[in-house]
């Protein structure tokens, strides 16, 4: 099932699998980016499988939903998505009843809604986030140290002239993704999917983060919730790579200072160990849910 949720004078567009009157509790799926879609944690779907309503949505500037392309940075904040997934919640009904799983930046965007600790969270699943945008960026630094010399030179040398649209950028960049952001290379399909659609919008993505996953220059470049993740009272679940460019330490201080957490670490995945070791992490985020449904 699909659909559209109004939102102010735009539209939330949602996917539903599963069933919504099966009696479990739904799970609200919030995609990364700022700015990429659904299609690629669109394999979390498969939790549908026992009847429980899985919900992807495309957030606003992204996918299906409307587009702002005009929008200035003074638009695109974190209260504007956190209001759209309440919005989101209300429309569907769920808003007393339902788990969250956020990847990359929705599992920030996750976070900042666990805090404010509304009533129908069940639990809270962060998957493959930072705690903070200073950790993000201090390990990213060090993961790029320990790339070839000659990738490292590139990234170094196009950052400071200003050529970042370089092939030879360009390459480096993919080398570093290949490592720490999706290991199946070929990526799959869904995920060359939210790549395109990013590529043909990169608004949110470039407003919010900057050019690529490790040059974050846009206005959540001081973004960090460490020192408000203890008013977090849903009972979480920490996933994360052993190679993820979310590296243990940007996930630390989550398991530090939330009170009801484990952390769930996936030895053969980076960023997307939903597509790098799919049947494990349906198990895994599976029993957890099943653990704490309403």
């Amino acid at each position: 099932m699909q659909g559209t949720a109004p939102f102010g004078e735009w539209e939330t567009w949602y996917r539903i699998s599963g069933d919504m009157s099966s009696g479990l509790t739904p799970l609200v799926v919030v995609h990364g980016g700022p700015g990429c879609t659904h299609d690629y944690v669109l394999s979390i779907a498969a939790l549908a499988q026992n009847g429980r309503p899985v919900i992807h949505y495309d957030q606003l500037g992204a996918g299906n939903s409307t587009h702002l392309r005009e929008k200035g940075a003074d638009f695109w904040t974190v209260d504007l998505f956190l209001d759209e997934l309440d919005n989101l919640l209300s429309h569907l009904g769920i808003q007393d009843n339902y788990h969250l799983l956020g990847q990359s930046w929705g599992g920030m965007l996750g976070a900042e809604h666990a805090i404010r600790q509304p009533k129908g969270l069940r639990s809270l699943v962060i998957s493959n986030s930072p705690a903070s945008m200073a950790l993000w960026v201090q390990e990213a630094k060090r993961l790029r140290a320990a790339m070839p010399e000659s990738e490292r030179e590139a990234l170094d040398r196009h950052e400071a002239d200003g050529t970042i649209d370089d092939p030879e950028y360009l390459a480096a960049t993919q080398a570093f993704y290949d490592l720490h952001v999706c290991r199946v290379v070929p990526n799959p399909p869904e995920v060359l999917r939210t790549n395109e659609c990013l590529s043909e919008d990169p608004t949110v993505y470039f407003t919010m983060n900057g050019p690529n996953e490790f040059f974050c220059i846009g206005t959540l470049r001081d973004w960090s919730v460490m020192d408000e993740v203890s008013r977090i009272i849903a009972p979480t679940l920490l996933a994360s790579g052993r190679y993820d460019e979310a590296t243990p330490a940007t996930v630390q201080p989550f398991f530090d200072h939330i009170p009801d957490v484990r952390w769930e670490i996936f030895e053969e995945s980076s960023h997307m160990p939903f597509v790098e070791e799919p049947e494990r992490y349906l198990e895994v985020v599976g029993a957890f849910l099943a653990q704490h449904d309403g």
